[in-house]
């Protein structure tokens, strides 16, 4: 390989290449490395806002959720067997129902969410993100009820305002069973599903509004790693038996998820297109760069260089044209990054992105795939003029080159 390799970075920078032959080389290289730097930084800025995303769910929900009607009884047997479970690091009750918030002439479905604020704090990060009041009994001893921010914001209602939640169970007579709650907080996830959807209470207000007579209707499950979410899953699913469902994250926000991962890949299709785009022009130019040094060609023939010999200084020619051109569009990549994250170049809508700044992220595989797929094409690239060359005869190179 010493000889092809000789040859193909002396014709590179060859001195005497043709002005035309030196412009397309230029496109080139410029082409793969604007299609490389378009790619990382928006593979880059999607991460970030998938990140973000998925930081702000997790951060509002425990890792594992069992689901069912649990007893009390029952769920103080679980939670000891739970607790033994291999990377489980904490395990909080909670109640989960459904309701209609009525306040000053409005109604709103929600979903109305019991928790202990003392056991919820060590499975998730749901009481920090209190803006303002607490879940404190109010002086009237009336039921507390935390509001989400976009909710208290479309209602309208703020702090000390009391509100009615129905339940879909009804009473003696059909009558829907009512309950009065005192506004006593708001809680601001990040997320705006959650923050238009979810109020909060403590867990004997939730299970005496739903007539749960002490049971919860699911278990929080927080673990040392979100990685052993899976393995952690299936060992208290065999803890729990049929009885109980049990969610990781993952599965509780499968659409989420799916839908993110998907958009991250059709875009990482469509812009690859620039990229074949600029390999294209690695095409022309080696076709340029044959024709240009046929007469060399026929030469090297001649002297006994065999055609595969012909063929790997053109693969090389167009490897070192794809190199160029990969390794400056990921400096250029890592610049741009650079720029839009330190910079607001692009303002995001505070009450709706919850941040100011595109958040950036650049993560290895990403930028492995992107390296790995650009010198995949630069070398398919060079394939058809590299076996155009090798087929040259060398009696008519030297006469016509």
């Amino acid at each position: 390989m010493k000889f092809e390799f000789f040859i193909a970075v002396r014709y590179l920078l060859s001195q005497s290449k043709g002005v035309f032959s030196l412009i397309t080389t230029i496109i080139g290289i410029l082409g793969v490395c604007v299609g490389v730097a378009a790619l990382i930084t928006t593979l880059a800025v999607m991460s970030g806002l998938q990140n973000d995303i998925k930081k702000k769910v997790i951060g509002a929900q425990a890792h594992i959720l069992v689901l069912g009607h649990i007893s009390e009884n029952a769920y103080r047997n679980l939670q000891k067997d739970i607790s033994a479970v291999k990377h489980v690091k904490a395990i909080s009750p909670n109640i989960m129902g459904q309701a209609i918030l009525n306040y000053s002439r409005q109604s709103q479905g929600v979903v109305i969410r019991g928790l202990d604020p003392e056991r919820e704090i060590k499975t998730s990060d749901l009481i920090p993100s209190l803006t303002e009041g607490s879940f404190a009994v109010p002086a009237d001893g009336t039921s507390p009820l935390v509001l989400g921010s976009e909710l208290a914001m479309n209602i309208g209602a703020d702090i000390g305002d009391d509100v009615v939640l129905v339940s879909p169970q009804s009473i003696a007579g059909g009558l829907p069973k009512m309950k009065k709650f005192k506004i006593t907080g708001l809680i601001k996830t990040g997320y705006y599903e959650f923050d238009n959807t979810i109020v909060y209470t403590n867990i004997e207000s939730a299970g005496e509004f739903l007539g749960l007579n002490g049971a919860v209707t699911g278990i929080s499950v927080k673990l040392d790693k979100l990685e052993n979410a899976e393995s952690a899953a299936k060992e208290i699913g065999n803890i729990t038996g049929f009885n109980y469902t049990v969610r990781t994250f993952a599965q509780l926000n499968s659409t989420l998820y799916a839908a993110l991962k998907l958009e991250k890949a059709m875009m990482f299709i469509i812009l690859s297109l620039i990229i074949l785009v600029a390999s294209l022009n690695i095409t022309s130019n080696l076709i340029l760069f044959g024709t240009e040094k046929l007469r060399d060609i026929g030469i090297m023939r001649a002297m006994g260089a065999a055609p595969k010999n012909i063929k790997r200084i053109f693969m090389l020619e167009g490897l070192f044209i794809g190199s160029a051109g990969i390794i400056s569009g990921i400096l250029l990549a890592l610049l741009l990054c650079w720029i839009i994250a330190t910079f607001d170049i692009v303002k995001l809508p505070a009450d709706i992105y919850y941040v100011t700044k595109v958040p950036v992220s650049i993560e290895f595989w990403d930028v492995l795939s992107v390296v790995g797929g650009s010198y995949f094409l630069c070398f398919f690239s060079a394939l058809y003029p590299a076996y155009k060359a090798s087929k040259v005869n060398p009696v008519d190179a030297i006469r016509y080159g």
